[in-house]
């Protein structure tokens, strides 16, 4: 699967402080190592340069998703914040965003260790094909093996025995508090399948 919407607005915690990822609706399924795709989507702020270029693309997107949304986490703003932009209509739209992704130089706050600032330099390479997570050969090993993830257990994370950072305070797993109204008295809309 290619998720290709990878956004903190589709990043949740479950009950125990373990994420989960949501919004399924721009997957492409049936992606295997090696298969591209092609379809323009997105969301503008994490859309990876190959998808602006109009070049076949594949899991490489993600990656570089992973890297804004790592970089609006670590730096507390977007990469592709702009000084003025939102004074500025000319510097305020979605083609100058575009433009900005493709064309400006990437500056990272030297308040980042030196992994941190490794590692988002590394998924936020705009060329796909060395970006981090992307190389052929070795891929996903060298996420795993990056400095800023060597203390991670990988094995016990995907078993879900690391435990979280955050755990909600919740009176049971259906407990609403923690959503603004706004959201959790919107109908509830379920996705067409598309098969």
């Amino acid at each position: 699967i290619i998720y290709r919407d990878l956004k903190l607005d589709n990043v949740l915690l479950d009950h125990e402080g373990h994420i989960k990822l949501t919004d399924y609706g721009m997957c492409k399924e049936g992606i295997r190592p090696g298969d591209t795709t092609s379809t323009f989507c997105g969301t503008p702020n994490y859309i990876a340069p190959e998808i602006l270029r109009g070049e076949d693309y594949g899991f490489s997107v993600d990656w570089w998703a992973l890297g804004v949304l790592l970089y609006e986490m670590l730096a507390g703003r977007s990469p592709f914040d702009i000084a003025g932009a939102s004074e500025n209509p000319d510097q305020n739209t979605e083609d100058y965003l575009f433009q900005v992704i493709l064309e400006k130089t990437i500056r990272f706050p030297r308040s980042l260790s030196v992994k941190a600032a490794s590692v988002l330099k590394g998924f936020l390479n705009k060329n796909p094909a060395d970006r981090l997570g992307c190389h052929r050969e070795t891929g996903f090993l060298d996420i795993v093996n990056h400095p800023f993830f060597k203390s991670i257990d990988w094995e016990m994370l995907e078993q879900k025995q690391v435990a979280p950072p955050y755990k909600p305070r919740l009176e049971s797993d259906r407990d609403l508090a923690n959503f603004p109204p706004e959201f959790t008295d919107e109908p509830v809309h379920l996705t067409p399948d598309d098969t």
